[in-house]
C-alpha cells in the first residue's frame, strides 16, 4: 500500500495510508483492491529487444541490472488471468522464434563455408 509521509513529520508518527483507484494493467478498466490480482508486468518481446538494444548502445554496463532486476507487481483483474497467461505464452514463443531465426542467420554463413571447403 502506498504510504505518504511528509518530511517535517516526526519519525515515530504512524504513516498515513493513501487509498487510490487501481486499474487493470491489461485492460485498463478500474478494479477494486479486493479483486486485484497482483503479478509482474507483461513484457512484450518487442519491449525486451528494444530495451536490450537501447541499453547496449547507451550504458552496456547496466544491462545485467536492468534485465535481472525484480519487477514490481502490478494489478490485474481476476477475470483476465487466463488471457494474461495466453499473452505471456505468446510473447515467450515470439522471443524463442526470434532467437532461433537470429541463430540460423549467424550460423548459416559458417555452415556454408564449412560445406564449401
Amino acid at each position: 500500500m502506498p504510504v505518504e509521509q511528509s518530511s517535517d513529520a516526526p519519525l515515530n508518527q504512524e504513516p498515513v495510508v493513501v487509498d487510490e483507484q487501481l486499474y487493470c494493467s491489461l485492460t485498463g478498466r478500474p478494479i477494486s483492491r479486493a479483486e486485484a490480482y497482483w503479478a509482474p508486468p507483461l513484457i512484450t518481446a518487442r519491449e525486451l529487444v528494444t530495451t536490450i538494444v537501447t541499453t547496449l548502445l547507451r550504458a552496456p554496463s547496466q544491462l545485467g541490472h536492468i534485465l535481472l532486476a525484480e519487477q514490481p507487481n502490478v494489478p490485474y483483474a481476476q477475470d483476465v488471468r487466463e488471457r494474461l497467461a495466453q499473452r505471456r505464452s505468446a510473447e515467450q514463443l515470439k522471443l524463442l522464434i526470434g532467437m532461433l531465426v537470429l541463430l540460423a542467420v549467424l550460423l548459416l554463413p559458417v555452415l556454408l563455408l564449412v560445406m564449401r571447403s
